[in-house]
C-alpha cells in the first residue's frame, strides 16, 4: 500500500484481488472508494491523530453480513437476528478498523460487506492473508492515519 511517498507492507484477502466480489470470496475488490470513517477500541488505544470522523467501538457493535437482511453491509448492535461479524473481538484486528466505503452507496445483496483496512494478524514475522480486508501493521496503520482524512481514496489494482 503506498499513501504519498510513502509504501506500507500490508495483506490482502485470501483469495487476492476480486474483479467481481461476491460476498464470503475471500478476494480484496478491485477498484476506487472512499474511506468513510475510523473505528477504534478506545480501551486499548487513544484515539490516534488522522482526519477521518472517529467512532469508539463498543461491545454490542457489529456489521452485518447477511446480504437478504435490510442492515447489509452496515453497522448493527448486537444481539442481532442475522449473521454479522462481531467489532468487538478478543483479539487485536480491529482495535483500528477503516471503514471502506465499498459497496455501501448504494448497497447490493451479495456484492460483499465489511471491508475494512484493520491490523494485520502476523505469525512468524509475514503478514496473514484476511477474508477481504486490507491490513497493516500498528505501526504503519498509524502513519497512514496520520496522512489521510475523509477526502481520502484507496485505490485497489492488480
Amino acid at each position: 500500500m503506498t499513501a504519498g511517498n510513502h509504501d506500507f507492507p500490508c495483506a490482502i484477502g485470501r483469495t487476492g484481488l476480486a474483479g467481481e466480489k461476491r460476498e464470503g470470496d475471500g478476494g480484496t475488490p478491485i477498484g476506487t472508494f472512499p474511506l468513510r470513517e475510523l473505528r477504534y477500541r478506545q480501551d486499548r488505544l487513544a484515539a490516534p491523530e488522522t482526519g477521518l470522523p472517529l467512532i469508539p467501538i463498543g461491545p454490542k457493535d457489529g456489521w452485518c453480513d447477511a446480504s437478504a437482511d435490510p442492515a447489509y453491509n452496515r453497522p448493527v448492535d448486537f444481539p442481532y437476528t442475522a449473521s454479522a461479524e462481531q467489532m468487538w473481538r478478543d483479539d487485536h484486528l480491529y482495535d483500528l478498523v477503516i471503514v471502506v466505503g465499498y459497496n455501501d452507496d448504494p448497497v447490493v445483496p451479495e456484492a460483499g460487506s465489511a471491508i475494512f483496512i484493520h491490523l494485520a494478524k502476523e505469525e512468524n514475522g509475514e503478514l496473514q492473508p484476511t477474508q477481504g480486508c486490507v491490513s497493516l501493521r500498528l505501526d504503519d496503520m498509524l502513519a497512514l492515519l496520520a496522512r489521510i482524512d475523509d477526502e481520502t481514496v484507496i485505490s485497489i489494482s492488480g
